[in-house]
């Protein structure tokens, strides 16, 4: 693959050329662009850390690409401990959500990546927390939420900060207020990581169609029941 940064204006593209084919559906799924012949991320030419985050982005998108096409194993559990090191040692409010909120509970899955929900006023310095690893520069999102981040720290992560009440719609959600509300607290390792309750996770897989994921909680219920 090659790599190239377009800086035009007030927008700067992050741009993969020649993408091989087995990597496609990772681009894709990383939220890429395609357009005149590349795959491209853009972000305000202001962002804080845009150089970092170029130099990063040449070094270590094929690795996050070729973990999302599950080519390559995923140290999610290095990667959990370096997030709370970094994060609780700065004090950032933050909690974790998706697979990976299962996953620290015991269950077994492996996540693709780690999905974090930062408050507002911590998202930014995120950024600054995981710079060596930081691959896209915490941006203002035009979405549910006021900033998105992305790092790779031997495994993928993202973050919201920001988060509004459209995260709950039309849906209550694992990532928006309502999950937010009903943080619980579980025990990782040397860490105590807040994620949402297992009641509502389950009802986000089963409308995704995860039917695996949906008897795994399920069994961790009834288990936790005995």
């Amino acid at each position: 693959m090659r790599y190239r940064r377009h800086d035009h204006g007030q927008t700067t593209e992050f741009q993969i050329l020649d993408v091989p084919g087995e990597l496609l559906p990772s681009v894709r799924k990383a939220a890429f662009t395609d357009a005149d012949g590349h795959w491209s991320r853009s972000f305000p030419a202001d962002a804080p850390h845009l150089d970092e985050a170029w130099a990063n982005f040449q070094r270590l998108i094929e690795p996050v690409l070729r973990q999302i096409a599950g080519l390559d194993p995923i140290p999610w559990q290095r990667t959990v401990t370096e997030v709370c090191r970094r994060l609780d040692g700065a004090g950032v409010d933050w909690w974790l959500t998706g697979s990976a909120a299962l996953s620290v509970r015991g269950l077994p899955i492996t996540p693709v990546d780690l999905d974090l929900v930062i408050a507002d006023a911590d998202a930014r310095r995120a950024g600054d927390l995981l710079l060596d690893g930081l691959i896209e520069p915490v941006a203002p999102a035009d979405w549910f939420c006021r900033w998105f981040g992305r790092a790779m720290l031997g495994a993928r992560v993202e973050w919201v900060g920001g988060v509004g009440p459209a995260a709950d719609q039309p849906e209550t959600t694992d990532f928006g207020l309502v999950a937010a509300a009903r943080l619980e607290a579980v025990r990782w390792q040397d860490h105590e990581i807040r994620v949402p309750p297992l009641e509502l996770q389950r009802a986000v897989s089963a409308r995704r169609g995860l039917e695996e994921r949906v008897h795994l909680i399920d069994t961790r219920v009834r288990t936790t029941r005995l």
